[in-house]
């Protein structure tokens, strides 16, 4: 095992959890679980693998991961971000254990390529893969953006690596979750949107600034510079053809058309039509606080 922490964030992910832990069981010193009172089996799951379960009151997945950064009794030299619902595959365990121990000092994060599992299909296609994360850095140096939505780990101190083998993004949910947790992510995006363009909380700037994944960055410039000041009409239209035909998305088959169908064309309408609906509603009101307050009645989200 090399010196290395996982840290896991949970609500009711007892389809999942055992998965993920298994996967980083050949490798990880420490594992622990951030767990928001779940109502089924996961704590029980994690704790007889072994991970140290502590419990938190969510706010947001960005909150709710640095409070774990913070809190759990993590002694490892390195950390590593996983979702529940994504697999460190034995090929990406193996480069783990056999390189993290001989980076020199000068390198301070670890970057992955995450593949993404999709009704049982490896999207290949469509700008898909491989989407390049900072997922692995050195205990002290990193924290994560606090951001409502699209949260990345910046850090602090140092040069990145890429990994060559990938771990898979594979929820195993039905299309009804897939959908309503679109709905919800589409919430707070458009949160995150009108806090900017109101200046109504504090922007967090650090993705931009070489401490991250390089490709975040530049796709997170292309959306906040360019993508979210066209009208939403156009650029999600343009947005899926970009990737279903430039990038040949339809060469996963209908697999590939129903996730950009769904991800690459209605969520990103939906989230611009929630921003439309939530700015027409605050637009008018007169102070910062006033438009705070009632973006957070309209998103049910404590900004």
């Amino acid at each position: 095992m090399v010196s290395l922490a996982v840290l896991i964030l949970t609500f009711n992910e007892e389809r999942h959890i055992a998965r993920a832990l298994e996967s980083v069981a050949p490798f990880a010193s420490e594992v622990f679980v951030i767990d928001c009172f779940s109502t089924d089996r996961t704590v029980e799951i994690a704790r007889s693998l072994g991970a140290v379960v502590l419990n938190h009151a969510w706010v947001n997945y960005s909150k709710q991961f640095q409070w774990g950064l913070d809190h759990a009794p993590i002694t490892a030299e390195w950390i590593m971000r996983l979702d529940a619902d994504e697999i460190i595959e034995p090929e990406l365990a193996a480069e783990i254990a056999a390189k993290l121990p001989l980076l020199t000092s000068d390198v301070a994060g670890v970057n992955l390529k995450r593949k993404h599992i999709f009704l049982g299909r490896w999207l290949r296609h469509g700008g898909r893969y491989p989407l390049i994360l900072t997922r692995i850095w050195r205990r002290g140096l990193g924290r994560i953006e606090d951001r409502w939505m699209d949260e990345h780990i910046v850090v602090e101190g140092g040069r990145f690596v890429l990994f060559d083998a990938p771990f898979s993004d594979h929820n195993l949910n039905d299309l009804s979750f897939f959908t309503g947790k679109h709905n919800g992510y589409a919430t707070r995006e458009a949160a995150d949107v009108l806090s900017r363009r109101y200046g109504l909380c504090r922007q967090d700037l650090a993705l931009s600034s070489g401490r991250a994944s390089r490709q975040a960055a530049v796709k997170r410039f292309i959306k906040e510079r360019l993508y979210n000041r066209l009208p939403f009409p156009v650029t999600t239209l343009g947005y899926f053809l970009f990737r279903y035909i430039v990038q040949f998305g339809f060469l996963d088959g209908r697999e590939g058309l129903i996730y950009h169908v769904l991800q690459g064309y209605w969520y990103r309408f939906l989230v611009g039509a929630k921003v439309l609906e939530f700015d027409q509603s605050i637009r008018s009101l007169t102070t910062v606080e006033e438009k705070r307050e009632a973006l957070a009645r309209l998103t049910g989200l404590p900004l």
